[in-house]
């Protein structure tokens, strides 16, 4: 056990930060396996994107982030990737119709003049 006042903070800094690390480590790793099981869009973005922040906050290094992101760039180009592209409801609006009888009485209103 640290006896002095600033091992102490060290200390909890240090278990701090360990469990960051772990929770990032656990997150980017879970991802990989989902984009190599299932090479979607949306799975390979999510794994780029961990992997990105794993490396910015030293977690691993940038170039095992490069190496994972190109292996799954290959994977990628390998298996055809297939989007999954949100539907959407098109709703088709129609012109509102004059009735007959606004018609009617704006033609009345202005008479043509020979």
């Amino acid at each position: 056990m640290p006896i002095l006042k600033s091992s102490k903070k060290a200390l909890r800094s240090s278990k701090k930060k360990g469990s960051l690390n772990s929770a990032v480590r656990e997150k980017y790793k879970e991802a990989l396996i989902k984009a190599r099981r299932n090479p979607t869009g949306a799975n390979l973005s999510l794994a780029v994107k961990l992997l990105d922040k794993a490396a910015k906050i030293n977690v691993i290094h940038k170039n095992k982030a490069a190496r994972l992101k190109s292996r799954l760039a290959k994977l990628a180009n390998k298996k055809e990737v297939k989007e999954e592209k949100p539907i959407k409801k098109s709703v088709k609006k129609t012109p509102a119709k004059k009735s007959s009888q606004t018609v009617a009485k704006a033609k009345k209103a202005n008479p043509k003049e020979k």
